[in-house]
């Protein structure tokens, strides 16, 4: 047999082929095994206060007034120069705002959290620390 094409399929249309059902998965939603659209996207999660309340410091709310940045220099320069703390302890978010300082993130230990909270008190002031530091212990 010469010059028989029954079973084969030429390049261009399995090209055409392959496009049309990715069209169609794509338009569907699943042209990727990966993605999920039952996850949502921590950037649009909603944010779960009452709309009342006043929203809470976060670190791209740092003051820039130079007593703040001072103030907040102090406190990360003492939590990052202990080395008794874990990396996690030293990546604490310090937010100072009209001289109020709000500690947040996460430790590994309630004596981590105590020594942080101790450092921010001992140069900012008992009064003027807000400690919202959680605990997560390793595991």
């Amino acid at each position: 047999m010469t010059g028989s094409s029954v079973g084969k399929i030429s390049w261009p249309s399995w090209a055409a082929r392959d496009l049309a059902l990715f069209a169609v998965l794509g338009a569907l939603g699943l042209a990727s095994p990966w993605s999920r659209p039952s996850e949502q996207n921590p950037r649009n999660a909603p944010v779960s206060r009452p709309s009342n309340s006043p929203p809470a410091a976060s670190a791209d709310q740092q003051a820039q007034s130079t007593k703040d940045r001072e103030l907040a220099r102090k406190i990360r320069r003492a939590v990052f120069t202990d080395k008794s703390l874990s990396i996690r302890a030293h990546n604490i978010k310090i937010i100072a705002r009209n001289g109020t300082v709000t500690l947040r993130g996460a430790v590994h230990s309630d004596q981590e959290k105590n020594a942080v909270t101790a450092k921010a008190i001992q140069i900012a002031g008992a009064n003027n620390v807000k400690d919202e530091i959680s605990v997560k212990r390793k595991g």
